[in-house]
Parts: C-alpha cells; structure tokens; sequence
C-alpha cells in the first residue's frame, strides 16, 4: 500500500487516519502523531525527496536500548533460576532480526512504511531489516512521546509471546547465537565478524562478511545488512563444523 508523503510538520488527513488506524489496532496512544509518522520514514524516502528532512535512523538507535532494557528486565523476573547465559540466549531471539521482522507485519507495520522509489520497487515493505528497524523506531518513538511505562506496557503485549514461544522450542535460535554457543563450548572463545564489502546503491545494498574462528576464517556471505550477512555466514560455519 502506498501512502502519500507528508511536508514537514504537516501530515495529510489520509495518512492521519492510516496513523490512527495503526494506534488504536496496537494498543498505542501518541500525544504527537509526527513522532509515530517520523518512526515509518525509512531513509530512502528522505533521500528522494528534499522537503523531508529526517528518517527513522535516529528514533530506532534508542528504541533498539529500550527494547534491550524491557526484554531484560522482564527475563530477569520471571526466570529467576535462569544463569545468565541462558537469559541472555532468549534476550537475543527475542530482540532478533527475524523476531522483530515478523512482529512488525503482525502489527501492520508494513502498510505505514514511508519509501523511496527504489527501495519501493525492489520489496522494502516485506524486507526483515526494514520491518525490524521500523519496530525499533516505533518503540524509540513512543519512549519519547509517552515515557518508559507506556512503552514498556507496548512491547510486553507482543514480547512476552515470543518468549513463551522461544522457551518450548529453543531451536528457533538464530544461526549466530548457536555458532557462539558452540564456540565458547569448544574453544572459549567467540566468534569475529568482519565487513570484507559492501556494493549497491543506498536502498539496494549488498553486505559481504566473513567470521573467523580460533584463527579459522569462513565466508564470506552477503546479506542486504550486516546482520543479515553475519548470520549467513555463521550458518555456513556451523555447516562446516557439522560436517
């Protein structure tokens, strides 16, 4: 679904409404609706067009430590007999790309998106890391608009069911929490991962990373992130070290 762009402090009343839409199905309640509109506006969208002076980059870097801080605090009670590694192994699936990904088409983040052409054309509005990055914004957004319980009341309605999902059937582990486990078991050490390049224009990149193990280097894989890269490439040395 396409919506129409937005001049600065100035929202159409079509895309009120899809704003609003999304609120009251989400159990949120912004005082100013341009910070939830500024949490859809993904980069590529302000570079086409010079009215439009700020994405959702920022929003998302504070949603992302928010987020961190919920799922913790809220593991750290419930668990209490859980160690620390296993706490930390359920923070990191729940707050996953793919986790988050999925959580922002059940929320119906997709149909808010504010895009490029480019970024439009190739599939942005069902790409991961644009869905993850728009659900971190969100609650980045909603922090500064409503303060900390109001956010938190908003990512329990939603976390606390991956979590239960992840607790009875852990091998929904991502493929770089299983490479690390694997490697602090058989050589205490952790896994490195390095960029080797990145090619594509801003709405289509490529990231190309490799990981190197005790001295042992796999890949490189490419993803259309660095997160995305790292995982395929993680993937590729536990194949390796199945064999």
């Amino acid at each position: 679904m396409k919506v129409n762009f937005f001049a600065k402090n100035k929202i159409s009343a079509s895309r009120k409404k899809l704003l609003l839409d999304f609120q009251k199905n989400n159990n949120l309640n912004f005082k100013d609706i341009s910070l939830l509109d500024l949490a859809f506006t993904h980069r590529s969208v302000v570079n086409e067009n010079s009215f439009l002076h700020e994405n959702n980059e920022r929003v998302e870097f504070l949603g992302d430590a928010v987020l961190e801080m919920v799922t913790a605090a809220y593991l750290y009670e419930k668990y209490k007999t859980e160690s620390e590694g296993d706490l930390a192994k359920i923070k990191s699936a729940v707050v996953s790309e793919a986790s988050l990904a999925d959580i922002g088409l059940k929320l119906g983040v997709d149909k808010c998106l504010l895009l490029g052409k480019g970024e439009e054309n190739t599939g942005g509005r069902k790409k991961k890391a644009i869905l993850a990055d728009c659900v971190e914004a969100i609650i980045g957004a909603y922090y500064l608009d409503s303060g900390y319980k109001a956010t938190e009341k908003f990512i329990l309605l939603w976390m606390i069911a991956v979590v239960e999902g992840f607790k009875q059937n852990p091998a929904l582990k991502d493929y770089k929490t299983q490479l690390q486990e694997l490697c602090q078991k058989q050589f205490k050490v952790c896994p490195k991962y390095q960029m080797i390049k990145k090619s594509g224009p801003d709405h289509n990149r490529t990231f190309w990373m490799s990981v190197d193990i005790n001295g042992t280097v796999f890949g490189p894989a490419k993803g259309k992130n660095k997160k995305e890269a790292e995982q395929s490439v993680a993937k590729i040395a536990l194949n390796n070290f199945e064999k």
